[in-house]
């Protein structure tokens, strides 16, 4: 197991992956490595479902905090093309929050799940001893939606178009200079510049408006491990070959910058709010239309292959399996 951030693929295929409960007949979709969402049937209509830890982060100030945590356990779901329908939340806090700093949590998710259409079913929320910043709980999210209109992470097919919108480190630009501020030597314009990347860091309209807009075959966050592992997970997954570039690929204001002062790759660090979208060849216009119509940057990075694996300017690359933000978030959380 990796000390931090996600499992890889070998501790997933020997400890989780044979041990999945009783087979269903209603399960179409379930547990994979870097796959998104499981999706059952239910009736006619199909249900992708996701679940995802609940990080809040003091120093963001809670109603940012908030809008993150929403929008991350949002978008696991929507990359299932179909619409966030509902919300089931855990919260196990810590016992230092004041009822008025939980108040501003909740409304966010209040405020934010109402934009989306999206009910609270169910949840549990309580102060714990041992409970600690950041994570303080988790939450499952639903889509309900007809099955014709389900894009399953593993629909890539030979011919298809690789896009991408907002480009590398997004997140890392955003989360961790908003974050860290005080430490960082860089132009206050270039600090601006990557503080306004926060709110870029939510994938939900980006998913929504491309699988609206045309026939996309498969979609995925570009979250831990970045741009370079969304597409390495996506490739396995439906065993074919992306040949793709990064000449195209758009690179937001202060990204590059942020990455460089903390010695971070940007194609593999993560980018929460950065999509990578499977198109079929005659939807790609389409689809890259929509989301500059949006104000969402996006291109159109290469194609899929019969074969396998992916090679950006033909040199073949591996999944980062180790995200390397986790070790700069923690060597900066240790001095403050």
């Amino acid at each position: 197991m990796t000390d931090l951030g996600k499992i890889d693929r070998d501790f997933f295929d020997q400890h989780i992956y044979p041990y999945l409960g009783a087979e269903r007949d209603d399960e179409l979709l379930g547990p994979k490595h870097g796959v998104d969402f499981g999706v059952i049937e239910v009736g006619e209509n199909v249900v992708a479902l996701a679940t995802d830890p609940l990080s809040i982060l003091p120093e963001l100030g809670f109603k940012r905090a908030a809008w993150f945590a929403f929008h991350v356990v949002m978008s696991d779901v929507a990359v299932s093309g179909l619409q966030p329908t509902h919300l089931a939340v855990d919260f196990n806090l810590p016992p230092e929050i004041t009822d008025e700093e939980f108040a501003t949590v909740w409304r966010t998710f209040d405020r934010e799940a109402k934009q989306l259409g999206v009910s609270v079913v169910t949840g549990h929320t309580a102060r714990y001893s041992g409970c600690q910043y950041p994570w303080v709980g988790g939450a499952t999210t639903l889509a309900v939606g007809e099955k014709e209109n389900l894009v399953r992470p593993d629909g890539a097919e030979p011919g298809d178009s690789v896009l991408v919108t907002k480009g590398p480190g997004v997140e890392t630009a955003g989360f961790l200079v908003t974050l860290f501020e005080e430490h960082i030597d860089l132009p206050q314009e270039t600090i601006e510049n990557a503080k306004e990347r926060f709110y870029d860091m939510s994938p939900v309209e980006d998913a929504l408006i491309a699988a609206d807009a045309g026939n996309v075959t498969a979609m995925h966050d570009a979250t831990e491990c970045g741009i370079h592992g969304a597409l390495v997970e996506m490739a396995r997954a439906a065993n074919v070959r992306f040949d793709v570039s990064h000449d195209d690929v758009p690179i937001l204001p202060g990204v590059l910058e942020a990455c460089e002062f903390f010695d971070i790759d940007p194609w593999e660090s993560t980018t929460e709010g950065t999509l990578v979208l499977i198109v079929a060849p005659e939807s790609a216009d389409t689809v890259l239309s929509a989301l500059t119509d949006a104000g969402i940057p996006a291109a159109e990075m290469g194609r899929v292959r019969e074969g396998d694996g992916v090679y950006v300017d033909d040199g073949r690359i591996e999944h980062p399996d180790v995200d390397p933000s986790w070790q700069v978030f923690a060597e900066y959380a240790d001095r403050d």
